[in-house]
């Protein structure tokens, strides 16, 4: 059953961000490496229960986004428009990662859908 694997909170300012949840909640975050401007988020050691995120610069409708892991994000995304639901920001590979796709359903909430694969560029 697909699940919520990753949180992401854009922001006008990253870096103004990153410090308000450093700040707040004590969580660990670090730049990332990649293509992008992306900082990573650990919110608790892997022996609690809870997922880890990311901050992003705000790019469009994207604001606060929960990812869930699916099989294949073109078959989800199909399935999501089928159901009401629309494709908001197309598919993009996340190099190293995997395949996401944002997409808005029902209620006008953007939520992502992620497909797995070490191999994207």
């Amino acid at each position: 059953m697909p699940r919520v694997v990753h949180f992401e909170i854009s922001a006008d300012e990253p870096e103004r961000a990153v410090k308000f949840y450093t700040d707040v909640f004590g969580w660990d975050v670090e730049k990332w490496g990649g293509p992008k401007d992306y900082w990573l988020i650990t919110t608790g050691s892997e022996d609690q229960p809870g997922i880890n995120g990311g901050v992003f610069k705000r790019e469009g409708p994207v604001n606060f986004v929960n990812t869930i892991d699916v099989a294949s994000v073109d078959e989800s995304a199909a399935k999501i428009t089928e159901h009401g639901g629309r494709v908001v920001v197309p598919k993009m590979a996340i190099p190293g990662v995997g395949h996401l796709i944002y997409c808005q359903d029902t209620e006008n909430n953007v939520f992502g859908i992620m497909q797995c694969d070490p191999s994207a560029q």
